[in-house]
């Protein structure tokens, strides 16, 4: 006699980053719905991260960018406005940090970030932003992502305001978060 024990799919671990939640006190997300949400169109072990959009779950589904889709419907369907939602596995969040082209563990969190796109633009997109004219701000280009060193914060930063005008993001679903975030929403996503 054969016994058989059903196999339990696997699941992979991914991060959702939520683009212009709870800023400014409008577009209002809170993370509890947020988890209501995302357990609702069936992941499990879901977690958020802070206030800003960031939530962990696991998933037997495969298809990042069609996972995004559909939290995007669902959190329309559910707040009555639509959110820009990227999936990224641990693995990739794991890419992102460790092809830093700055010196991450010698800076603070807050004068680090990276903004996770959802397409490869191309880098003649960034041939207008004068480099020289920002500096000490620099900015470099990865796989699907834009490292921003800003030595004295985001708020302050001319070049993340050059980065962010519409022309250079166009056609391309883009969200910013600081390096100690990116460095959490790794270890949350580790196997």
């Amino acid at each position: 006699m054969t016994t058989r024990t059903a196999k339990k799919p696997t699941t992979t671990t991914y991060a959702a980053l939520l683009r212009g939640v709870n800023v400014g006190g409008s577009r209002k997300v809170p993370m509890a719905e947020l988890r209501e949400v995302l357990e609702g169109l069936g992941h499990e072990d879901v977690r958020t991260y802070l206030q800003s959009g960031n939530a962990v779950f696991t998933s037997a589904r495969t298809d990042a960018d069609g996972l995004a889709r559909e939290m995007e419907r669902a959190i329309e369907a559910r707040f009555g406005f639509a959110v820009a939602c990227l999936v990224l596995d641990g693995a990739r969040l794991r890419a992102v940090a460790e092809a830093c082209p700055f010196p991450a563990a010698e800076l603070e969190g807050k004068q680090l970030h990276a903004t996770f796109l959802s397409e490869q633009p191309d880098a003649s997109r960034f041939d207008g932003i004068d480099r020289e004219a920002h500096l000490p701000e620099e900015f470099r280009l990865g796989d699907r992502v834009l490292y921003l060193y800003a030595p004295e914060g985001l708020g302050r930063s001319k070049l993340a305001e050059a980065l962010a005008r519409p022309a250079l993001t166009r056609g391309i679903d883009a969200t910013t978060r600081n390096w100690n975030t990116v460095v959490k929403l790794v270890e949350m996503t580790s196997d």
